[in-house]
């Protein structure tokens, strides 16, 4: 079934989540930076209230997660999903993940719903750094002489307009739109594939665990490695 649809589909559409970047090692936000972080109030220090009231924190929790960003990168779905584009197959990503990783492995059309880790810029001229300058110790702008951030979506924060709606475009055209490793529980990037499906596309889901959208899907698979799910269905598009 899914061969078939992978074969007649003219836009497919790929939505990534957590289960992506986990494959790769990372570990999800959750349960990322224990120890010195464990009792810390993630949603407290990711905020852009902290990084006002308590900027040493904030710069240090986020160069910890750069930190471990670097000691991971793009798994073999992530490869297999950049081939897919060059070769058509794809014709986009939307991601919940903010580690860059699909574009690391090739990847050129992704909507990052919630920003990259992989820069940063001054909160206020907007003035773009890499993350490698933030992890060298540069915390203000030198511009204007602003805090750096990371270039994310912080708690409290919208969604950035540019990327949600290419979002909104891509799963309006989608005739085949694919969960990849996202339990689907965050709003509102959860409602692209209801987005899709009403617009006619065939739903796939793979994840490790059952989402509160399994019922909507036209194929689900659970307890799956994505990147040898892909691996199996590179075969069919070759």
């Amino acid at each position: 079934m899914i061969k078939n649809w992978l074969q007649d589909s003219s836009y497919t559409v790929v939505f990534t989540g957590a289960g992506m970047s986990t494959e790769s090692g990372l570990p999800d936000f959750r349960s990322a930076n224990q120890g010195l972080w464990e009792q810390k109030n993630f949603a407290k220090i990711a905020s852009i209230q902290s990084l006002y009231q308590n900027p040493e924190e904030f710069t240090e929790f986020y160069r910890s997660r750069m930190v471990g960003l670097q000691e991971y990168g793009p798994h073999k779905g992530h490869y297999f999903l950049a081939e897919w584009e060059k070769r058509g197959s794809v014709k986009s990503i939307i991601t919940q993940n903010v580690d860059g990783f699909h574009q690391l492995a090739g990847s050129s059309r992704v909507a990052e719903l919630h920003g990259t880790l992989q820069t940063v810029y001054c909160q206020e001229c907007s003035n773009t750094y890499s993350s490698d300058e933030y992890l060298g110790g540069t915390s203000k702008c030198a511009v204007c002489g602003g805090a750096l951030r990371p270039s994310i979506v912080l708690f409290g924060e919208m969604l950035p307009e540019t990327p949600f709606e290419m979002a909104l475009q891509e799963a309006n055209r989608a005739d085949l739109f694919i969960v990849l490793g996202s339990s689907l529980s965050v709003s509102p990037a959860n409602q692209f594939p209801l987005i899709a499906k009403e617009g006619g596309a065939r739903v796939v889901i793979v994840n490790r665990e059952p989402t509160q959208f399994d019922h909507y899907a036209d194929e689900v698979l659970h307890d799956r490695n994505i990147g040898d799910v892909l691996e199996e269905w590179d075969g069919y598009l070759k």
